[in-house]
Formats: C-alpha cells, structure tokens, sequence
C-alpha cells in the first residue's frame, strides 16, 4: 500500500478500531486515535461512565470491567470490542498529542465534530513539509452495529484512494461515486503538513 491512513473517533474505542482493524488485516499502512479529552466507556448507566485516560491499556481496561460487571459489559459488547482492540494495538492514542507519529497521506473521521477537531489541529501545527493530508468525515453512529458498517465502507473508500494514481486529482469523483453507491454524505478537506 503506498498511502499512510489514520483512523479517528471520540475515544479510539469503536469506530476508529474497527477501522484499524480492518485496513490492518488487509495490509494497510494505518493508526488510529480519538480526539477527546479522555477515553469513555459506558457504565452501568449514563451518568456513570467508565473513564480512562490515553494510553490506558485496552488489556487494563478489558480485565478491570471484567472484574466490575462481566455480565453487564459482555451483554453490552464493550468486552468483546476490547478483546477485539488487544489484537490491534496496546492503548488508545489521542489525535492532538500524535506529531512524533509522522505525517498521514488520509484521515478518515467517523463524526463531524472529531472532523473539525483534526482540522483545526492540523491548521494549527507548523506547516514545515508543505505535504497534502485528505481529511474525509463518514459520519458513523458509535454503537456496535454501525460500527461495523463503517468499518467495511471504511475500508472500500481506503480501497478506492489506494486505487488512484493521485488523489489530489480524482478526489471530488471518488468522493461523488461514493455518496452515490451507499447514499452517505462525506465531508472532506485537504490541509498540510
């Protein structure tokens, strides 16, 4: 593969992880991250979430809920999904503190406000390489289901950039035959390394 991907969420639990593992098992060069101020997991109820900080261990994580509620987080699929993260990599990364990372040929966010976060962030770092980054928002809804949808749509529009010679000059036709075969609305931006 000859583009480099990163995969961003909220939290760099669901949408971005089924991503990752996605391109990953199809040899993909990819990351994956979350934007927020921390890593939310749902709790017993709304009010009380489970909250991590990045870098917490997905292992940490799994065994602790485990611990808690086997029951609960089995039934709700958070420890199924973190078994699946354990496969992908060691911890949630957030997006903003991932320079040491190198530069992303594409983005690909999963909610317009993580979209906007990425932007932002990227207009906000020293412009040294001058190198193009494609930022493209698939508006995905973060429950299991969904996920796993957005995963495979994911990993079809990855398919279709790797298949360009050059993104910068078939971007708005991939984005447009996209829309049109599953009816989903992309946002997408182009900022610089």
């Amino acid at each position: 593969m000859r583009l480099r991907y990163a995969m961003v969420c909220s939290s760099n639990q669901n949408r971005s992880m089924e991503a990752h593992s996605l391109l990953k098992k199809e040899g993909f060069d990819v990351s994956s991250y979350g934007t927020g101020q921390h890593v939310k997991l749902p709790g017993p109820s709304l009010r009380e979430p489970n909250v991590y900080d990045f870098g917490t261990p997905y292992k940490h994580m799994f065994e602790e809920l485990r611990r808690k509620d086997p029951d609960l987080y089995r039934r709700n699929g958070i420890l199924p999904m973190l078994k699946r993260n354990v496969t992908v990599k060691n911890a949630p990364q957030r997006w903003q503190e991932n320079a040491s990372d190198g530069a992303f040929d594409v983005v690909l966010t999963f909610e317009e406000k993580v979209f906007d976060s990425v932007v932002e962030d990227l207009h906000t770092r020293l412009h040294v390489e001058l190198k193009p980054v494609l930022i493209i928002n698939l508006e995905v809804k973060d429950n299991h289901e969904e996920a796993a949808i957005g995963g495979r749509l994911a990993l079809q529009l990855c398919q279709e950039l790797e298949a360009t010679e050059n993104w910068e000059d078939s971007i708005d036709k991939i984005i447009i035959n996209f829309e049109r075969q599953h009816h989903r609305k992309l946002l997408y931006s182009i900022s610089f390394y």
